[in-house]
């Protein structure tokens, strides 16, 4: 089975979403992000993804345009009424209402050998972490400062985790960091 890893986007200060919520500034250029090689690596070894709902509810339930085309396993507590947008083949969207441990299971089953990628929440991912389902976690840092919003790491709870750092990749718009949970 692959491994579970935990990706997100924040600021330099820590932030993964300003004080309204918005995301806009971590993001500058989306189209040039999706065609770096970094990106495109996790795509082909992906083979799950875990989000949290709020992460779906941003795209308004439309996942046509999606980068992970793979099974997706949302955790909520609340199934949407309105159909997904952009399942195929390939993308198959599931509402996960039993717990981050379920989703990850159903995740890592529809993955087989490849990773399973928790993304767009920092609510998720510190469930993820608490649970000790994470095996990699990955930040992409931006160099730009939101004083305010949704921390990634919150305190409390993850103070024992032990990191290894295994790769560092550097280009003109973020720095991506990648460590190993030590278990």
């Amino acid at each position: 089975m692959g491994n579970v890893i935990v990706g997100a986007t924040m600021s330099l200060d820590g932030f993964m979403n300003d004080r309204n919520g918005d995301v806009s500034r971590l993001y500058p250029d989306l189209e040039a992000l999706r065609r770096t090689e970094m990106l495109q690596e996790e795509i082909r070894t992906t083979g799950a993804v875990v989000m949290g709902r709020h992460a779906y509810d941003m795209a308004e339930g439309d996942l046509t345009d999606y980068e992970y085309q793979v099974p997706i396993f949302v955790l909520t507590h609340h199934v949407p009424e309105k159909a997904v947008k952009g399942e195929n083949d390939k993308l198959t969207v599931t509402f996960v209402t039993d717990g981050i441990e379920k989703a990850i299971e159903k995740a890592k089953a529809a993955a087989g050998d490849k990773q399973v990628m928790v993304v767009g929440g920092a609510n998720t991912a510190q469930q993820c972490l608490r649970a000790g389902l994470v095996d990699e976690i990955h930040i992409g840092i931006v160099p730009v400062l939101l004083g305010e919003g949704l921390r990634f790491f919150e305190p409390g709870g993850n103070e024992q985790l032990e990191l290894e750092r295994t790769r560092v990749f550097e280009s003109s718009t973020r720095t991506d960091l990648w460590f190993r949970v030590v278990k």
